[in-house]
């Protein structure tokens, strides 16, 4: 909201500068965009020239203040803050002609919809032919808003002053010279002001005349209604639209509006006379027209809200002691009525302020303007310990950590995704597992993701586009299914080098292996062991995936991403794409069922010496069937070594060959072996009466032979 200091000064006599209002104001919970200087012309002729400097105050006003979309609004918020009178008729009162109504025809409302629209004002104007005046343009095009004619003009005006919105139609063109508050009857079309011709559903309200729809109600005009050049008799339309039918209106239509920015967000149901009073009076001043009577329909009026305050809420939500004259005055000068009582005050709210709701928005406004600023700054009295932080927040931190010191960085995705795409990341039978969202903001967002892989493949394009070749990115983030619910996971994707490039070596290509890793790193700090197992999924290569396991339970899958599908989310279909993705509640669940204490000696980290003994390192090389995995073999060696003389610290493949000299079906494996004991001095003997149960073991159930 641009604001005329120069303008707020025909409602409240501040003489504050510009950037001193912009300040005092921000800190009353305005955000201030920017201060610019006013353009020339922008003074009418009632204006003191040393009222004080001027200026344009741009305001990012939030969607509970509309009252603060007008002029009017920020002078009330000026009065108060400076403790000055607010002046409700402007001094362009004093300047208009006389009020004397000319004999016009009387224009017949009908509300059919009182739900959506309880209040429709309006009134006739006899047309003189003029121009706007200087001061009315420059007034307008510093609140950012272009002259057009002045009818047009005028009720922009009013809706810039007052934040009423209005419209103008051409009285000639209203068939049977009625208005009808009606909804859309079906199929019904009109064209509206900006030349699009719109299909209306019989949800939405229109204003009709006796044949057709003349205006989409709160939204904007007709073209066919439109005031012109020709225009003799024009009518100006005033009244209070239904918030929720005229959000629901503009997005069906993908219209957005100064009228419906105002209207869905809730104006005053009081307002349309005094706005319509308003663009009479302006039209008088500038030589428009001539005035006619005025139709008001309001059929049910609405009493104001009252609102119980007390007083000793206020010292204790603020922590302060505020005086009782200052709370009266402060909301008095709001444009609250307050009324004593025994324990505070009953307030009655303007229908203006539709965030006004309970106590504490009350407090909050004596607040906001006795000054947060200044609240001494003191330490809340504790009578309890405060409560354990949820243990996922530190959970999270250490996953961001491991996998950024693995050398992935970590991104923020959305939660919402097309439904086609996550098809794609489900199962054939799982696809009624999507949860879908009921007013979803564009097709591309109609369904919870079921998995995080696709928002990661989507900025893993965006970097490829931008000349981004190595690309390791995670994040941490909720996925849904029906079945399952909501559920915390952990994905990642990977692409281009392993490492980045060095002056020493060339460096390789990223392999299935280093997600194997970062997930294994990340897992051994979560102390929860996994091991691998062939799976497939309908977006991973067949025979490069590999479910990720912890004890029997499967918490996560890992392989090389469909080139096909790659390609559809924007990256070069060329490129290999390794994807991850972990399931923490699984992982928390296997974690807490003593798979971790079962593997690794008790689940509660424990701070051990470092070993006093030597360790003793043997190398074994195995020719096995290729088919073997490498876990099996290490399962192997693991269950042999148990009990043997010589304690089995570590396993390690080294290499792994396969060409002359080993059969077709088979592979070639190097282990090495670290024996190592926390007691004593392991001997030759130990060590080899180990080695040789390994041996034998992997013999006897692997058919290994010894190379």
């Amino acid at each position: 909201m641009r604001v005329l200091v120069s303008w707020l000064r025909d409602f409240v006599a501040v003489t504050a500068s510009p950037e001193e209002l912009a300040e005092r104001l921000g800190l009353r919970g305005f955000e201030v965009a920017s201060v610019e200087p006013a353009p020339d012309g922008v003074r009418p002729p009632w204006a003191q020239m040393a009222a004080g400097l001027d200026g344009v105050i741009d305001f990012e006003v939030t969607a509970n203040r509309p009252d603060c979309l007008s002029v009017l609004g920020f002078a009330r918020e000026v009065s108060t803050l400076y403790n000055l009178p607010l002046r409700l008729v402007t001094p362009v009162t004093a300047a208009r002609v006389p009020n004397v109504e000319v004999s016009l025809p009387v224009v017949a409302v009908t509300i059919e919809d009182a739900e959506r629209c309880p209040r429709y004002a309006a009134a006739m104007t006899a047309v003189t032919a003029t121009t706007s005046p200087r001061w009315m343009v420059a007034r307008l095009e510093a609140a950012g808003v272009r002259a057009i004619s002045p009818f047009v003009d005028i009720t922009n005006y009013v809706l810039m002053e007052l934040g009423h919105p209005m419209h103008a139609f051409d009285f000639a063109k209203l068939s049977g010279g009625r208005i009808r508050v009606r909804r859309a009857t079906p199929g019904e079309t009109m064209t509206t002001l900006d030349g699009v011709k719109r299909e209306l559903d019989t949800e939405m309200l229109v204003i009709a005349d006796a044949d057709r729809a003349q205006a989409v109600a709160g939204v904007m005009g007709g073209g066919s209604s439109e005031v012109s050049a020709a225009t003799r008799v024009v009518v100006f339309e005033s009244a209070y639209f239904q918030p929720a039918s005229v959000r629901r209106t503009s997005k069906r239509l993908q219209l957005k509006t100064e009228a419906s920015s105002r209207f869905e967000r809730g104006v005053d149901i009081h307002a349309p006379v005094v706005a319509l009073e308003r663009a009479l009076e302006l039209t008088e001043l500038i030589g428009a027209g001539r005035r006619g009577a005025v139709v008001d329909r309001y059929p049910s009026p609405r009493s104001p809200r009252t609102i119980v305050l007390r007083g000793a809420r206020i010292g204790l939500i603020l922590g302060l002691t505020i005086p009782d004259a200052d709370v009266e005055r402060i909301l008095g000068s709001l444009g609250l009525a307050l009324t004593r009582r025994a324990d505070g005050w009953n307030v009655e709210v303007p229908a203006f302020r539709v965030d006004l709701l309970r106590e504490i928005d009350l407090i909050e406004e004596v607040g906001r303007h006795h000054g947060f600023e200044r609240l001494e700054p003191t330490f809340p009295p504790m009578s309890m310990a405060a409560a354990p932080a949820d243990p996922r927040i530190s959970r999270d931190r250490a996953i961001r950590t491991t996998l950024a010191a693995a050398g992935l960085t970590e991104a923020v995705t959305f939660g919402f995704i097309q439904s086609a795409t996550a098809r794609r990341f489900l199962r054939a039978d799982d696809a009624t597992q999507l949860v879908t969202i009921a007013n979803p903001l564009t097709a591309l967002f109609d369904v919870l993701r079921p998995s995080i892989v696709p928002g990661l493949l989507d900025v893993l394009a965006h970097n490829r586009r931008h000349g981004r070749r190595d690309v390791a990115i995670f994040e941490i983030g909720a996925r849904f299914t029906i079945a399952h619910g909501e559920r915390r996971a952990v994905g990642l994707a990977w692409t281009g080098a392993a490492s980045t490039e060095h002056w020493s070596g060339s460096g390789r290509e990223v392999d299935f292996f280093d997600v194997k890793g970062a997930i294994e790193r990340l897992c051994d700090m979560l102390r929860v062991p996994v091991h691998w197992t062939p799976t497939a999924a309908p977006y991973l290569t067949a025979g490069e995936s590999a479910a990720i396991m912890a004890g029997d339970s499967v918490i996560g899958i890992a392989g090389l991403m469909v080139p096909k599908i790659v390609d559809e989310h924007g990256a070069p279909k060329q490129d290999d794409v390794f994807v991850a993705e972990l399931d923490l509640e699984a992982l928390e669940a296997a974690r807490a069922s003593g798979v971790a204490r079962e593997t690794m000696g008790g689940a509660d980290e424990t701070v051990r010496p470092l070993p006093r003994f030597p360790f003793v390192v043997r190398d074994l090389s195995i020719v096995v069937s290729e088919a073997l995995s490498a876990d099996t073999i290490r399962g192997t060696i693991q269950t042999a070594a148990e009990g043997a003389p010589a304690p089995l610290a570590s396993i390690a493949f080294f290499d792994r060959y396969k060409g002359k000299g080993v059969a077709e079906d088979c592979v070639s494996l190097s282990v090495r072996l670290t024996f190592q004991s926390a007691e004593r001095t392991l001997t030759d003997v130990d060590v080899q009466q180990s080695f040789d149960r390994v041996r034998a073991a992997l013999v006897q159930t692997h058919g290994a032979v010894q190379r």
